[in-house]
């Protein structure tokens, strides 16, 4: 008879090292890159067997539900990820952002190497749809996902040589003000067109009607606010930056 004392597991018995983890992770996330160009793929084909230009071609209600739908399930499973492989709320957090920034920057890999696009870094790219419509040349989200990987990967680090290298409340500010503000930058152009263009569609049924998805089809992006941007990711690398010379310090105090 088994006993309760022999069904016992020793803590951390089956914990993976960190190099282990850090394999498993990243194969995760790759994969996952290549499961979402394989729907861009497919998409592309149905939609843009000429190649995918701008004004977008509009999809019926239902399928641009169901992309939004799988946009948030693509987050719940990257966040899962991060729950799952750390040991507290910022090592999850770390491993939540290594792992999208690897799952975006294979997602271009595989388009590439699949569709041979993007022809270059510059061309434009629909980066995200929630909760509205967010463009950038392909440079833009390449950039800002080795930055995600830095600072993940300094997390880690700090976090596997003392307990209490945590972000503070300063550190957290400048990484969500400067996030906030590569976000706008992100969906700024989409956001002025719908307001500016279509007043007839009041509230949320700016961005959550089938008269709003017809009309966000007419969108055309003309400029990118690199200046923005790049503010933006100033901000973060100031924010990393504080970060890692605060952690150093401690280290050797």
């Amino acid at each position: 008879m088994i006993t309760a004392q022999n069904s016992i597991v020793p803590e951390n018995e089956n914990s993976l090292s960190p190099l282990k983890k850090l394999f498993w992770v990243t194969l995760f996330a790759v994969a996952m890159g290549m499961l979402e160009s394989s729907v861009v793929i497919y998409l592309r084909e149905l939609y843009y067997p000429a190649g995918f230009l701008f004004p977008l071609k509009e999809m019926s209600f239902t399928l641009t539900i169901t992309e939004l739908t799988r946009e948030l399930a693509t987050l719940i499973m990257l966040l899962g990820i991060g729950v799952l492989a750390g040991r507290n709320k910022h090592e999850r957090f770390a491993w939540f952002i290594y792992s999208f920034a690897i799952w975006d920057i294979f997602y271009y890999a595989f388009l590439y190497l699949l569709i041979n696009w993007p022809l270059s870094l510059f061309d434009w790219d629909v980066l995200f749809l929630l909760p509205v419509m967010w463009v950038g040349p392909v440079w833009a989200p390449v950039l800002l996902s080795v930055l995600m990987i830095i600072l993940a990967q300094c997390i880690l680090h700090f976090s596997s040589q003392r307990q209490n290298a945590c972000l503070n409340i300063r550190e957290w500010i400048l990484l969500i003000t400067g996030s906030l503000i590569v976000i706008i930058a992100f969906c700024k152009e989409f956001y002025l067109f719908m307001t500016t263009h279509n007043p007839a569609i009041p509230g949320m049924q700016l961005f959550f009607s089938k008269e709003s998805i017809g009309y966000s089809a007419q969108f055309v992006p003309v400029r990118f606010d690199v200046a923005l941007f790049l503010f933006g990711c100033a901000v973060i690398c100031t924010g990393i930056g504080r970060y890692v010379i605060r952690n150093r310090k401690e280290k050797n105090t």
